[in-house]
């Protein structure tokens, strides 16, 4: 993660701008400030907090922003705006360097709202080095490819392949793959890959497959559309072969299948003879569509300063049937504005978001929840707390 530690300094001055960097506003809070920056049309935070009599100053979490360089150009523009002296970094820029072909970094709210395509569809869950899906593209320049990676470096990497390989049907999404395909029409997919996802034995809540994800992945498939997985895990392959096995749907199991192409991990594991297991689901009925609600606007005015709301939102995480919201922190702007972080949606897939308030409006920052079924139940929950100030 970018991030600088520089001697103690006093803030900078806001709204300011240097180099193309723009700096709109400070949010405090005890512990920690959020800066806000906007950089090539795009709009994130900076964290800054003491560490060890120290200041860091990092890319914020929540509002993280791809590609990096956009955070590094930040921390940079901070530097000398600040006139900070910096004691250690991360952010070396390498102009020489070649840059990712950013236009197909796309933002999940691409395949909410404008996504189309008259051509044959396939997904790529955790794509890693890249290697199978690049082999994918460049063998089947008719389909279009979508690659969902959470592994900063591993998305980088991947665009600039793309670049240097002037390879023009895949799209790169830093997003969930488990709540990704609630945002694709139904009967639209060919292919869904997950290869050799990360097994979490300790943690089998956290796996991708599921009999959730399957659910989905049938519907969004075509008929004769195919989820395949492959896993060197025995523990995943026993998990995943009993779900398989709860369905009608016609399924097969290979065992130490050679394909195309492989990854440097894959080759390693051969060579010490472990066994990979290719499980395939086939998809043999057509599925209702479903239709998103996008509808994320507070309709309601906020009845509280923003002292009161602090107050208010000290409180546990409000679980309900299905979906959770929890106030977590807050960040003063003025007696009447400020930022209030808050996780919601899913409770064992939160989605992490701001809200602005702004003395009686309310608006989510710096862009709106995802539109998952489970997000919107828990937008109509904050809707209500702003609108009678009570939890019940």
């Amino acid at each position: 993660m970018p991030h600088i530690i520089t001697k103690k300094h006093n803030s900078i001055q806001t709204p300011s701008h240097i180099d193309g960097v723009f700096f709109d506003f400070i949010a405090h809070s005890p512990k920690e400030d959020k800066i806000c920056v906007r950089v090539e049309a795009k709009t994130f935070l900076l964290t800054k907090l003491e560490k060890n009599g120290n200041d860091l100053i990092k890319l914020d979490v929540t509002t993280k922003v791809a590609p990096i360089i956009l955070a590094k150009k930040a921390l940079h523009a901070y530097i000398k705006l600040s006139k900070c002296e910096v004691i250690s970094s991360n952010i070396t820029i390498h102009t020489t360097k070649l840059e990712p072909q950013k236009e197909y970094l796309k933002d999940i709210n691409y395949f909410v709202d404008d996504f189309h395509t008259s051509k044959e569809i396939c997904v790529e869950v955790g794509f890693g080095s890249g290697r199978h899906l690049l082999y994918q593209a460049k063998t089947n320049k008719d389909k279009i490819y979508i690659g969902l990676e959470i592994h900063t470096p591993s998305i980088e990497q991947v665009l600039k392949q793309i670049r240097i390989e002037e390879i023009e049907n895949i799209y790169i999404v830093n997003y969930d793959a488990r709540l990704f395909l609630e945002f694709i029409e139904s009967n639209s997919l060919s292919q869904i890959f997950v290869h050799f996802p990360v097994p979490w034995d300790k943690k089998p809540h956290r796996r991708v497959m599921s009999k959730e994800f399957i659910d989905e992945s049938l519907r969004v498939l075509k008929i004769d559309g195919t989820l395949e997985l492959r896993t060197d895990s025995p523990l995943y392959y026993e998990y995943s072969k009993e779900l398989y096995e709860s369905y009608t749907q016609k399924s097969t199991i290979v065992k130490n299948q050679s394909l195309e192409v492989s990854s440097k991990y894959e080759d390693r594991w051969k060579r010490m003879g472990k066994d990979i297991w290719d499980l395939t689901i086939y998809s043999d009925t057509n599925s209702p569509s479903i239709k998103l609600d996008t509808d994320f606007i507070f309709h309601v005015k906020n009845r509280f300063n923003f002292s009161e709301l602090q107050n208010l939102f000290t409180r546990k995480p409000l679980v309900k049937d299905g979906y959770m919201v929890h106030f977590t922190y807050s960040f003063e702007l003025s007696d009447k504005s400020g930022l209030i972080h808050i996780s919601m949606g899913s409770f064992n897939k939160p989605f992490c978001v701001y809200l602005l308030v702004e003395d009686k409006n309310i608006n989510y920052f710096v862009s709106r929840p995802v539109p998952t079924s489970a997000n919107h139940k828990a937008h109509k929950l904050i809707e209500s707390i702003f609108e009678s100030g009570s939890f019940e």
